[in-house]
């Protein structure tokens, strides 16, 4: 008798571990979060060096982190990727009046719209690529910016972002003012306001829009990959300018003159980082990345 209830008991535990098993294989099965797919697909992807544009790891990246389009009815139907859930956020309250606008801000209180200070939360860098999301307030900005021999994939997460973007004119165009400070001439690549349905921008180190400046319109956040990350030991060190107009400073003799509209063009300064671009880390929140 003892011996039959022993091996009955052990069929019972026996089954019980089996369940135990395949509600494990089952668990394992589930789809990873998207954070986690991100960072497989950047790991397996990137070298170290900016991949080329067009790649198929690059359109996988976009598929991604970009929009799905499907038409239904007539009518565009839109999917997002990358949710602000995806990495621990959640949208901000869009009732937040502080803003500026764009234009029409003298440099005298364009201090306001830096006053408020821009969050950066850090979810992996490696040697090869950094993933992260910036929360801007209200009428924050990034101003003009380099990404030097670097890739820059950009996902809004939410609210409403004005992109400025500019890449170098090549060959090189360079003018000396004021004795002191040199200017180059860049062509304007994107002037425009973009949010979650936006097509997603991707900045190459010579296309695309290499040097931008960031205005957030309302709460916003940006989730930003760079490949090769910023490294001042191997040259990529972030570098900040200002632009000027076209016609502020006249081409020296010689130089051949611009091809197109003139607004289409800038003179860039490079400048000491603002004083008053206020930057501070935050803590992410979201799903724990598996490396």
């Amino acid at each position: 008798m003892l011996s039959r209830l022993f091996k009955a008991g052990e069929k019972v535990l026996s089954n019980l571990v089996n369940k135990k098993d395949f509600h494990m294989a089952s668990s394992n099965t589930e789809n990873p979060p998207k954070v986690q797919e991100l960072y497989e697909l950047c790991k397996s992807t990137f070298t170290g060096k900016a991949p080329s544009p067009g790649s198929t790891p690059v359109q996988k990246l976009c598929s991604l982190l970009g929009l799905n389009f499907r038409a239904r009815c007539g009518e565009l139907v839109v999917k997002d990727s990358v949710s602000p859930g995806d990495v621990g956020l959640e949208e901000e309250a869009q009732d937040d009046d502080r803003g500026y606008g764009v234009s029409g801000v003298s440099r005298v209180n364009r201090v306001g719209r830096w006053a408020q200070p821009i969050t950066f939360l850090d979810i992996h860098e490696c040697d090869t690529f950094t993933m992260c999301v910036f929360c801007f307030p209200t009428s924050s900005v990034i101003p003009l910016h380099d990404h030097p021999e670097m890739t820059v994939f950009s996902k809004i997460l939410y609210g409403s972002l004005h992109v400025k973007a500019y890449d170098w004119v090549e060959p090189p165009c360079i003018i000396t003012h004021d004795k002191s400070q040199a200017a180059r001439l860049a062509k304007l690549v994107t002037d425009k306001v973009i949010t979650p349905q936006s097509e997603l921008p991707v900045l190459y180190p010579k296309t695309g829009g290499n040097l931008h400046c960031f205005t957030a319109l309302t709460p916003c956040a940006v989730l930003d990959i760079l490949t090769p990350p910023y490294n001042e030991n191997a040259g990529r060190s972030c570098s900040y300018y200002m632009d000027y107009p076209f016609s502020t400073f006249a081409l020296e003799e010689g130089v051949k003159s611009v091809e197109g509209k003139e607004d289409e063009y800038a003179w860039l300064v490079q400048i000491d980082t603002p004083d008053e671009l206020h930057m501070r880390p935050g803590s992410y929140t979201g799903p724990t990345i598996q490396v």
